[in-house]
């Protein structure tokens, strides 16, 4: 497909809630793609107009139907994360229940809107799919560095994250809560995120709509055979060059509303750290890295309460070995343990007593596909991620 030079976003207030809803003459799968959750984050809906535009203007062969929406619209106008609270920590399924059906006006908070506005679109797009459902959420961040992929730990998503030529993030939805990658992913889609790159740099949008291209094709709604696809899977090699190819987030550090956190300048994505350095300061000192590892996502932005985030590399051996043990459902004897046993109100929740079952660390429970949900005292409450390995049935 021809190049096109196009790197900004249209201005803000005309950016409507659904940006491009295209259905192929063939029934398949479906593809949902949403930009800027975040309103600072425009480069999600740049890349969405060009792959759009492209489509309409060459119409390639599609199957199934490819629907984008832009996020937090109020806050995308202003050039801020949100405007009262992050529309991507809102997910929750009591939340969602609570807000569904709701008229948007008649709510105060302006990402209770959003969100209402922004179910009522994803609903209808999962209402009208036929096919296997993928979403691709799409960001950019506030420090420099190599773009990345986010998922939840399934295997469907490992599969789908594999078609990308970028690092893969494990572990980051344990540390945050109610995004909307997880409520979707525990609606049974194959879910992915996607960290361009820097907020302001032209070739973050360059790297996102690399992505969706690959992820169309991916996904089964393009041919494999796409003019331009070998160029973008370059780009994203070459922006990717001498990463490491799995890392998984182990440390969370979370900012308080006035405590004057200031991130140290100059670190990157995947900027290797040790134990000890300095790495922020607030209004009570220093603040030192608690173990080595990689810094992901250091906060360089006014709004946001994740100063910064740190991983470590992951051995591919133990990707194979996580696949196997999980296709054989190994992880079903895990409540039979000491010290383990199901949480009494929520279903698929376990209870682990770290101080019987010491021996049963939190890496072999990520290893059979559990998550951790919270620690409380010695206590770690755990559940399997839902529709791992197949996607929930139709009936």
């Amino acid at each position: 497909m021809a190049a096109r030079d196009t790197t900004r976003v249209e201005p803000a207030a005309t950016v409507p809630r659904v940006l491009g809803r295209i259905r192929g003459e063939m029934p398949g799968p479906t593809l949902l793609v949403v930009g800027a959750i975040h309103g600072n984050e425009p480069a999600g809906i740049a890349a969405t107009r060009r792959v759009l535009d492209r489509i309409e203007a060459e119409k390639p062969r599609l199957r199934g139907q490819f629907v984008a929406l832009a996020g937090n619209l109020q806050a995308l106008e202003r050039g801020s994360r949100f405007v009262d609270k992050d529309l991507n920590r809102r997910w929750h399924p009591r939340q969602v229940g609570a807000l569904r059906g709701t008229v948007p006006a008649s709510v105060d908070a302006a990402e209770d809107r959003e969100q209402v506005e922004l179910l009522e679109a994803i609903d209808e797009c999962l209402e009208g799919a036929t096919g296997e459902s993928f979403f691709l959420d799409l960001h950019t961040c506030s420090a420099s560095g190599c773009p990345f992929v986010t998922v939840g730990d399934t295997l469907r998503n490992r599969s789908f994250a594999s078609n990308f030529p970028l690092p893969l993030i494990l572990g980051l939805e344990e540390q945050v809560d109610g995004a909307l990658l997880e409520y979707l992913n525990n609606l049974g889609l194959v879910t992915l995120g996607v960290e361009g790159g820097r907020h302001d740099d032209p070739s973050s949008v360059d790297h996102l709509e690399a992505v969706l291209w690959m992820a169309l094709v991916a996904a089964g709604l393009l041919p494999d055979d796409l003019p331009g696809l070998d160029e973008h899977r370059a780009l994203l090699e070459r922006a990717a060059a001498g990463m490491p190819r799995v890392i998984e987030v182990r440390y969370r550090y979370g900012v308080r509303a006035g405590d004057g956190f200031r991130m140290k300048p100059g670190f990157k994505n995947f900027h290797a750290i040790h134990k000890g350095d300095v790495l922020a300061r607030d209004d009570c000192g220093e603040i030192r890295a608690p173990s080595n590892g990689r810094i992901l996502l250091p906060l360089y932005q006014g709004q946001g309460d994740d100063g910064f985030f740190l991983a470590r590399d992951v051995k591919p051996l133990w990707l194979k070995t996580s696949e196997t043990l999980r296709r054989l459902r190994i992880g079903n004897l895990v409540r039979y343990l000491p010290g383990v046993r199901p949480h009494h109100e929520w279903y698929g929740t376990l209870v682990v007593d770290t101080r019987v079952a010491r021996y049963f660390p939190l890496d072999l429970l990520h290893l059979l596909g559990y998550r951790k949900l919270r620690r409380e005292g010695s206590f770690l409450l755990v559940n399997r991620r839902r529709f791992d390995i197949a996607p929930p049935s139709r009936s």
